[in-house]
């Protein structure tokens, strides 16, 4: 065997007469006897045509190949899944978006735990699939980079994937023609990359590039740009170096690199998914993060980025600004990142931004820290009769930070949406959507299509909706999600009944059901789980196996 420490994993598939075999089978995929004494990278690439997010990662994991050999390694591209949320959303194939996740790093895991590659470069450009992609990554902890696959260019008009969903909610309230939704519709994807706002793929890309596991620049780039090419080239050549420095994604991923992630997501206005991802990311890395963290950290970051859903701004214009490097060297110079974070190049963070040059003094996107949008986060932790355990609110400070108002139950997403639709849903209520956490939807759907038409409708400052399930990070407007414990586990929520008084309260961070004790308490007597919806398959095993919302909804916790 050999005694190169770069391919502890790659040494024993290879090495040696008995494994003759193995060469045999890689000769023919185009392995020579030289390759057969490099590290082995994997290039794990979520590439898919059936979303414009991931169309375009075949080309960008051969550059992260190329720039792997380049550096002595021998590369090896593989697949693993992508779904996409922007076509899924209000259907019941929504359920398997967050199940995707899990999919997703047990993919990773299992096919570089099989082949023994020495390092990884994962390139992720969808939701699920970047912290899935960061999960397989933490379990096998071997000398990794991740790639953001990059941004979408606006469509016409300033439009994107969430003008297209509120263009039916303004249809529905007789402010848009069929014609111009055909016409937002027809032109607002205009080509590769992720949806354009500060929503969840972007929010994540930022969280895991502030936490250190991307090179410098990598989540602030267009999707299709010589930028992102050199960008997968130079991951692939530096995951040579951490094999040459025994840098390992836990040697990164650190409480306080967590904290980093954070802070920037705040400063962003980034999205309530990231609260879920990051506890999900931290479990799998073992660093003891909690929800109460955001809280904590939440306090002293304020809100800085104008960016969509609740801003103007969209990621390319902030890309044509120089991304969020200039931001994090803010933060840095205020006390509010740990410099002395280990990243994928090999130095601290701090050494990173040392050169980085301020934003233009023309920019008006990023405020200053003196002239924040908001002054602390927009991420609520709220907890009361209703989330004992904790829920996640985005309150940006525009929908107000207080809510009263009457409940109206819905045991699904659908039935809610066709009320809204319909007129049922009017000023002064708060929608209840139950029945859609982890467990119970199976897979936590995203409530896009409802907070949109809610928007469309012209109700976004009169209606608030609450859900044990979650939010995609382009709803806006006044939503609480991962309720916890959530409807199907018996917690409070299941226990709402129609013209109950709810109150928000996003400055005391409380959510209150108005009802005593006793009368919870004969509620829940009365109150029976009901039958899980999924008898076999992946959603079953989902179900049986997830964790709460409030952990990160993982299905491999100890």
């Amino acid at each position: 065997m050999s005694e190169d420490k770069r391919r502890r994993y790659s040494s024993p598939v290879v090495d040696g007469l008995g494994k003759s075999a193995s060469r045999a089978m890689l000769r023919a995929v185009g392995f020579t006897d030289e390759d057969f004494k490099r590290p082995q990278v994997g290039i794990a690439s979520t590439w898919s045509n059936l979303t414009p997010c991931n169309m375009h990662i075949d080309g960008l994991a051969r550059e992260a190949a190329s720039g792997a050999d380049e550096a002595g390694g021998k590369s090896l591209i593989f697949n693993t899944i992508t779904v996409s949320d922007g076509i899924a959303n209000g259907t019941e194939g929504m359920k398997y978006s967050l199940v995707s996740r899990e999919v997703i790093a047990d993919s990773i895991e299992t096919v570089a735990g099989c082949e023994g590659f020495d390092g990884l470069v994962a390139i992720g450009g969808c939701d699920k699939n970047m912290p899935g992609c960061m999960m397989g990554l933490a379990r096998l902890n071997r000398p990794s980079v991740f790639v953001y696959g990059g941004t979408i260019q606006p469509g016409d008009n300033h439009t994107d994937i969430i003008s297209v969903f509120e263009a039916v909610g303004a249809h529905a309230k007789g402010d848009m023609d069929l014609i111009e939704v055909k016409q937002i519709e027809e032109t607002a994807i205009p080509g590769p990359g992720s949806c354009g706002g500060m929503y969840t793929a972007n929010t994540m890309a930022s969280a895991i590039e502030a936490m250190g596991m991307s090179l410098p620049g990598s989540s602030a780039q267009n999707a299709v740009s010589e930028t992102k090419e050199a960008d997968c080239r130079a991951a692939g050549a530096a995951v040579l170096n951490l094999l040459d420095k025994d840098i390992k994604p836990r040697d990164i991923m650190t409480r306080e690199a967590f904290e980093n992630a954070i802070t920037v997501v705040i400063a962003l206005g980034g999205s309530t998914n990231a609260v879920l991802h990051l506890l999900a990311m931290a479990s799998t890395a073992e660093v003891d993060l909690e929800i109460d963290d955001f809280v904590r950290i939440g306090k002293r970051v304020p809100v800085l980025a104008d960016l969509r859903p609740s801003g103007h701004y969209m990621m390319s214009e902030l890309v044509a600004i120089g991304g969020i490097q200039p931001l994090m060297k803010m933060l840095l110079e205020a006390g509010m990142l740990h410099g002395d974070c280990l990243t994928v190049t090999g130095k601290s963070l701090a050494e990173n931004l040392a050169d980085v040059a301020p934003y233009p003094d023309s920019q008006t996107i990023v405020h200053a820290l003196d002239n924040p949008i908001k002054k602390d986060s927009h991420l609520r932790i709220l907890r009361g009769n209703l989330a004992p355990t904790g829920a996640v609110a985005k309150i940006t400070g525009k929908e107000g930070t207080h809510f009263s108002g009457r409940a109206r139950v819905f045991h699904s997403e659908e039935e809610a949406q066709a009320r809204i639709m319909d007129g049922t849903v009017v000023a002064g209520d708060v929608l209840v959507i139950r029945y859609e956490g982890p467990k119970g939807g199976p897979g936590m759907r995203e409530m896009l299509t409802p907070t949109s038409a809610i928007m469309g409708k012209g109700l976004g400052s009169d209606v608030a909706l609450i859900t044990d399930g979650r939010f995609s990070g382009g709803s806006h407007g006044f939503v609480v999600g991962h309720i916890t414990p959530e409807a199907q586990d018996g917690g409070p929520i299941a226990l709402v009944e129609d013209g109950d008084t709810i109150t928000i309260d996003a400055e005391a961070n409380t959510i209150e059901l108005a009802i005593f004790d006793d009368e919870m308490e004969a509620r829940r007597a009365r109150w029976q789980a009901p039958a899980l919806r999924y008898p076999r398959g992946v959603l079953a095993k989902y179900a049986r196996t997830v964790n709460s919302a409030s952990k990160g909804a993982v299905t491999d916790a100890s």
